[in-house]
């Protein structure tokens, strides 16, 4: 059984940064596509970004572009969020998320139902 944990998460002032990180374990091989997602109280789940780990290709949602980069870290079996500038807007639960699917165009297209696997969560809390 697949199990992802997110840390990194916090309070920040307006401004500022933080670097979230997922770790994946109990699976044979690192997931080929992972995502990141975020919650704010009151509203839908949204994409903010996806990771193909086959070759770190990503893709971010363009309310983030510029300011959030993914990355990951194959030894590691783990996938990083870099966020800079961060806006009391970027407040949420991030959640990390895993599939199956070894198309990148499929991986870098995903929504929430395609996701198989997820973290619990980390709170990151924006001040302004």
């Amino acid at each position: 059984q697949v199990h992802l944990v997110e840390s990194g998460g916090g309070s920040v002032e307006a401004g500022g940064s933080l670097t979230l990180s997922c770790k994946m374990s109990g699976a044979v091989m690192f997931k080929p596509c992972m995502a990141w997602f975020r919650q704010a109280p009151g509203k839908e789940r949204e994409v903010v970004g996806y990771i193909f780990t086959t070759n770190g290709n990503s893709s971010v949602d363009a309310s983030v572009k510029d300011r959030f980069i993914l990355s990951r870290d194959l030894a590691k079996s783990t996938v990083y969020l870099q966020m800079n500038s961060l806006t009391p807007g970027d407040t949420g639960m991030y959640i990390c998320a895993a599939r199956e699917s070894y198309s990148q165009r499929r991986c870098l297209s995903s929504g929430p139902a395609d996701f198989g696997d997820w973290g619990q969560g980390t709170q990151v809390t924006v001040s302004s």
